[in-house]
């Protein structure tokens, strides 16, 4: 269910740019944002700050790519978004010394400090990379390539959190809080 809710936006935008133009598009994308991110709060009763960014983000770039009449905006919000979630996790982790993904996460999983360290610069290889592929595809490719690009490049995400599963799956219960009352005959 919750995939469907995350795709179904990047599907919308498709159909709409395939049976019209981008920025009918983008006019599609900003509404099904919006539904999406009440969709979710009235799941959970909160957003995450991912959330909150991704609105803001596709508000402001929607906006000025039909305010202007210019659909680079629109095609450079994903490489601003990817961008700076590696910025904030790399300067958290290596500026401030925390670890953002351990604070969001830490409650769920129970990992060794040295996996989330390294999860934490994998997230951010990873955000790096999504970045420079969306920034290398709007800027050498046509719009048609770069919406199929981004219909298609949402098997990344698929298979990063799949590689993800994997890599945490042998750590998981190794610093599982113990329950102390098990002891007890």
């Amino acid at each position: 269910m919750r995939f469907l809710i995350d795709f179904f936006p990047i599907a919308l935008f498709v159909a709409a740019y395939k049976l019209h133009d981008i920025y009918t598009a983008t006019g599609v994308l900003m509404a099904a944002t919006l539904v999406q991110t009440g969709l979710i709060y009235a799941i959970d009763k909160r957003l995450q700050t991912l959330h909150k960014v991704t609105l803001v983000l596709v508000l402001v770039f929607g906006a000025l790519t039909l305010a202007l009449h210019d659909e680079r905006f629109i095609k450079w919000k994903p490489t601003v978004l990817y961008a700076s979630m590696a910025i904030v996790l790399g300067a958290a982790l290596w500026v401030w010394k925390k670890n953002f993904l351990k604070i969001m996460l830490g409650s769920q999983l129970h990992l060794p400090d040295a996996v989330w360290v390294r999860l934490t610069g994998i997230w951010i290889g990873y955000f790096l990379f999504m970045a420079a592929t969306n920034a290398y595809v709007a800027a050498y490719y046509s719009t048609e390539t770069w919406v199929n690009f981004k219909l298609w490049g949402y098997a990344f995400p698929v298979v990063f959190i799949v590689g993800q599963g994997l890599y945490i799956s042998r750590y998981l219960g190794d610093e599982a809080p113990k329950d102390p009352e098990a002891k007890k005959p």
